[in-house]
């Protein structure tokens, strides 16, 4: 696809299109699951839903070593530090990360989870939400990748202390 045309659909999308896909009702019983989950292990899980890029980061286009997965996994690493997923107490916060516009997944997992999980593990995640999504099923998919982040985290991050996992970040979905 050509970069005018790339810009035209990053442009098309927006906010609305996003709250259009996880409507308010799902984004609530997402969170929920971000709750209850969290409450299993020490590890903080955010999801963000984007519509598109900003054009900062599609102008970027032009250059040979810029691409559209190289922008995308950008913008993940971008939102994590956003929202704070990096500066949790254990270094085990993970985020979730779906670009409309492109159709991309994109799995952030601080350092002390990613000493324990390979790019496989992370990939064969990705490769399931992928085809749920790909079906429409924007609330199961979603679901079963936070169970999966969840087996990951209560495998290597169980809860020791007095059964009580402090909540260092927000459960709820980001929407932009």
């Amino acid at each position: 696809m050509n970069k005018f045309l790339r810009i035209l659909k990053h442009r098309w999308l927006d906010s609305a299109d996003t709250r259009r896909l996880i409507p308010d009702d799902m984004a609530q019983r997402l969170a929920q699951r971000v709750a209850a989950s969290e409450a299993r292990h020490t590890g903080e899980v955010r999801l963000c839903v984007e519509a598109s890029l900003p054009l900062s980061y599609l102008w970027r286009l032009d250059r040979r070593d810029t691409s559209v997965g190289t922008l995308t996994r950008e913008r993940a690493v971008s939102w994590f530090g956003r929202l704070g997923v990096w500066d949790t107490e254990c270094n085990n916060g993970v985020l979730i990360y779906l670009l409309l516009a492109e159709h991309a997944i994109e799995f952030v997992a601080d350092r002390a989870l990613n000493e324990h999980v390979d790019h496989a593990q992370w990939q064969a995640i990705v490769d399931r939400l992928s085809a749920r999504l790909q079906k429409g099923e924007f609330e199961d998919g979603l679901t079963q990748a936070l169970e999966e982040v969840s087996a990951l985290l209560v495998a290597h991050f169980p809860i020791e202390t007095e059964g009580v996992s402090p909540n260092e970040l927000p459960d709820s979905v980001v929407r932009a």
